[in-house]
Formats: structure tokens, C-alpha cells, sequence
């Protein structure tokens, strides 16, 4: 074990119990944490055989949860008492999230014996999109990594996986009408690595199970150059709409015949055809879907999208058009220990909850430089410590900063052993990366020790984000033991 990662194990031992939002001599160790809880100390849930009795849990499906102002079919009640579990929800989506709180909620006395603390939760999310996106158009990530990720960030109530599946690089979902899509030749990256379309409807159902929206990304006219290799036509010649038109009926009916959703790109383009936007939005609205754009992109008046995800400073949300926030959450771009504060301490486009036309946010994964395998793509990202930043952030919504007024430099306050540990600050200038830094952009300094910033009980984040953020350590159920530690490294 290297000097800095017995320096991170120490830190860690001697911080990480500071890190649990407490009530009395009870604690909550939740992520995210729920909006209302009230902990009984009179007694406890006991365990007998380790793990929840299905036959003590009773769910009960009720019309409202009043208490819950906004997102009502994910709201739930969670009572636990000495004998029995009642959950209450709307659906069940709400009722899944009620289940995945009442995992986290197992703990282990001091003899080692499983129990349940006896608690009242009323709980709902402050956004009602609370997503992450990988860029497979650039780098395949294989089909067991996806629903490994989706599976286990779905027990932290991220509910979206934004799936970017074509760019310059490569088509990467098969199509059986237009072969030629997936053929090596016509591939940039990682020739031959493609989804079938048994492989896409396989995560269609798997992202169903676990209560997550899939929203497949076919991005046009921009970022084409795969279908221009392989087609011989632009997207926007007369050809290349009606090859584009086919492709669109063959995954809006065959592929994703009951996804909602199907995002069309349109950002980072110049646009020859006036026409092309508005009849590709209303050739796929013929089957049914709902269409998401990136903003900035095409520019649209009400009632002509359905949906928007802003993508940098310029995005602006549209009264009346429900908007995804992504300006600030490029995972890429962050440094490896400063923006997991500013994350966890942003509001979401500056604003406290979600509304009509504020649907949320989604943390996106732009591999525009090649790794040398997906692991790489979630240690160098940070992936898993910053999407658990973002899950509290984005279900129990709040905060009083933004990236776009402070940046990285969020103030972080702790109080670790009486003493207070001031915020985070960042020397230098340009965009912070983990990865090989681009030619021209200075180098961001932390003042490392400060690092610990994130332990901050005030703002009630947990120790397991701050532990995976410094040493990157695959998740493991629940967060609930860690029993070794890794320096986050390259291979």
C-alpha cells in the first residue's frame, strides 16, 4: 500500500463516523436522505435470519401522500415498528423506492445482530429526472456493465439512463434494415462492438424492473459521421432523410416499441435544411414518442419539442417546454475532489424543486478520449462517487449555491472534533479534467488537506460518498461495509 493511500485510510478512519445525519442516539446511514424522518428509540426491528421478513412488510396503495407537494407517483411512507412494515405509495414506482430505503435502513448491533430502527419516513424526490448518460457512441461499454450500473444506482433512486448511442466514431445499435450501419469498415473506434437489438430490448427491460426511464439518443444531423461513411449521404440530403425516416420507425416500433422517449440531438450542427428538425420531430410523434433536443440546438417555439437538456452556460430553460439540466454536470470536465463538493452543494438550475418546466438533471459521461476499458471510464470519471453526490442533490433538491456563481470553490463547512474545517479552495484557472489535460489548460490546484470538506455533517452528505470518492472503491450493496481499500490508479 502506497504513503497516500495509508494516508486516505487513515483520514477515513478517523472521519467516516462523522458522516451519518443523526437524530439523538440514533442515526440514519441514508442516501439519499429522505425529506421527513422521525426515529423511535424505544426498541428495535429485530432481524432473526439477517435480512427483511417479506412476510412482516405490508404495502398498501393509497390515492395521495399529502405531505408531498410535488411527484406524487414516487412518493412513499415507510412505518417500521417492533413486529411489522407498513409501506404506503401511489405506484409502484414509489413503492420500489420505499423498498430500496427500507435495504439501506439494515444495520448490526454490537453483538452483530441484524435489526431495523424503528422510524416514520415520508419521502418524495424534488426533481422528477434524476439521471445519468454514457457516451457508447465514442467507447462501447458492454451490456453487464450497463445493467450492473443501472441496477445498483436505481437503490440510490437515480431513475434515467440517457443512452448516447451514436457518434462520428460509430453506429453503435444494430439495425437490421440498414446493415451497413454496423459494418467494422465504417467505424472509427472499437470496430465490431455494436448492440444487438435483442441486447437494447434486454436493457429496455432491465431498466423497466428497476423503476428507470431509458431514453435511447440517435443524434442528428450533427455528430453523423458514422451514418455518412456508411450511408454515402448526408442526413440532411433528401437520400439521407428518408434512410433516416426508416431508421426512426424501426426503433421507435421494433427496437423501443414502449420507450416514451427518443432524444434527436441536434446540437453542434449547421443546419442547410430548415425543414429537417421539425419533420424528423413529427415523423417520430407519429409513433407514438415524445422527442428531448439538446439546447443550445435547433430553436424551437412551444408546443414543437417536448422536452429540453440544457448543455452548457448557453442553455436556457423554455417557459413551457419541460427542461433537463446537464450545463454544469459533465463528469469530464470535473477535478477529482473539488467538484464532488460543488456537486453535492449546487442547486439544480437554481432552483430549490423541480416544476412543469424544470424536469431535473442528468450527470452525462462524454468519453471523448479513448480509455483503455470501461473500468477506466468509471474510476478516471469518478462515475460512481459523483453520481451519489448527485442522487442526494437531485431527490431532496435544496442547497443555497450553483456552479455557475461559485464553480468549484462551493464553500464546504465541517465540524470534525469541535473544530471547523473551512471550504475547499481551488488556485489556477481553465477546465479541471481527470484525465490527460489538453494542451493550453493550466493546471487546477487543491489544497489537498482540504479535501476533507466533504465530511461535512452540516450539509448531512454520507462517508460512503466521501470514501468512494477518494478511493474509488466499487460500490457495494448498500454501502453498507467496505472491508478494503484501493488507490484510484491506471493499469
Amino acid at each position: 500500500m502506497s504513503r497516500y493511500c495509508r494516508y486516505i485510510f487513515i483520514l477515513l478512519s478517523m472521519f467516516i463516523l462523522s458522516c451519518t445525519s443523526e437524530k439523538g442516539g440514533e442515526s440514519l446511514n441514508l442516501l439519499p436522505m429522505p425529506q421527513e424522518a422521525t426515529i423511535h428509540e424505544s426498541g428495535k426491528h429485530l432481524l432473526a435470519s439477517g435480512k427483511v421478513d417479506e412476510s412482516a412488510i405490508t404495502t398498501r396503495f393509497v390515492t395521495a401522500i399529502p405531505e408531498a407537494g410535488i411527484n406524487q407517483e414516487e412518493a412513499y411512507r415507510l412505518k417500521i415498528i417492533t413486529d411489522s412494515i407498513l409501506i404506503e405509495a401511489t405506484t409502484e414506482k414509489g413503492s420500489y423506492w420505499a423498498r430500496q430505503t427500507l435495504e439501506q435502513l439494515v444495520a448490526e448491533d454490537a453483538n452483530g445482530k441484524a435489526y431495523l430502527p424503528l422510524v416514520d419516513i415520508t419521502d418524495w424526490p424534488a426533481f422528477r429526472v434524476r439521471g445519468f448518460m454514457h457516451d457508447v457512441g465514442r467507447s462501447y461499454i458492454s451490456v453487464e456493465e450497463l445493467k450492473e450500473q443501472i441496477a445498483l444506482l436505481s437503490r440510490y433512486k437515480i431513475n434515467v439512463f440517457h443512452w448516447h448511442l451514436t457518434e462520428n466514431q460509430g453506429w453503435r445499435l444494430e439495425s437490421k434494415r440498414f446493415p451497413e450501419l454496423n459494418d467494422s469498415v465504417h467505424f472509427e473506434r472499437l470496430p465490431r462492438q455494436y448492440y444487438t437489438i435483442e441486447e437494447a430490448r434486454e436493457i429496455a427491460d432491465w431498466c423497466r424492473q428497476h423503476h428507470v426511464l431509458l431514453i435511447p439518443e440517435i443524434d442528428m444531423p450533427g455528430h453523423s459521421a458514422a451514418f455518412v461513411r456508411a450511408t454515402g449521404v448526408d442526413m440532411q440530403s433528401p437520400r439521407g432523410m428518408e434512410i433516416l425516416k426508416g431508421l426512426m420507425e424501426e426503433i421507435a416500433t421494433e427496437v423501443f416499441p414502449d420507450l416514451p422517449y427518443i432524444h434527436i440531438g441536434t446540437d453542434e450542427v449547421q443546419f442547410t435544411r430548415p425543414d429537417f428538425v421539425p419533420e424528423m420531430v413529427a415523423h417520430i410523434r407519429s409513433f407514438g414518442k415524445k422527442v428531448i433536443s439538446w439546447n443550445p440546438g435547433w430553436k424551437y417555439a412551444l408546443g414543437e419539442i417536448d422536452a429540453t437538456q440544457l448543455w452548457s452556460y448557453r442553455g436556457k430553460a423554455q417557459p413551457g417546454i419541460p427542461a433537463i439540466d446537464s450545463r454544469f454536470h459533465y463528469i469530464k470536465h470535473f477535478d477529482a475532489f473539488g467538484d464532488i463538493v460543488a456537486l453535492y452543494n449546487s442547486r439544480i438550475y437554481n432552483a430549490d424543486q423541480g416544476s412543469d418546466d424544470l424536469a431535473g438533471a442528468i450527470l452525462a459521461v462524454w468519453n471523448d478520449r479513448l480509455l483503455p476499458d470501461e473500468e477506466q471510464i468509471l474510476m478516471q470519471n469518478h462515475f460512481y462517487p459523483n453520481m451519489l453526490a448527485f442522487a442526494e442533490r437531485t431527490w431532496r433538491g435544496g442547497q443555497q449555491f450553483t456552479f455557475a456563481t461559485c464553480g468549484i470553490s462551493c464553500p464546504a463547512f465541517t465540524r470534525i472534533r469541535g473544530r471547523t474545517i473551512p471550504p475547499t479552495r481551488i488556485r489556477g484557472s481553465g477546465r479541471p479534467s481527470n484525465k490527460k489535460r489538453d494542451s493550453g489548460y493550466p493546471r487546477k490546484t487543491i489544497v489537498a488537506p482540504k479535501a476533507t470538506c466533504l465530511l461535512h455533517r452540516a450539509s448531512g452528505i454520507t462517508g460512503r460518498v466521501v470514501l468512494l470518492s477518494m478511493i474509488n472503491h466499487r460500490i457495494r450493496p448498500f454501502g453498507k461495509t467496505v472491508t478494503r481499500f484501493e488507490a484510484t490508479r491506471s493499469r
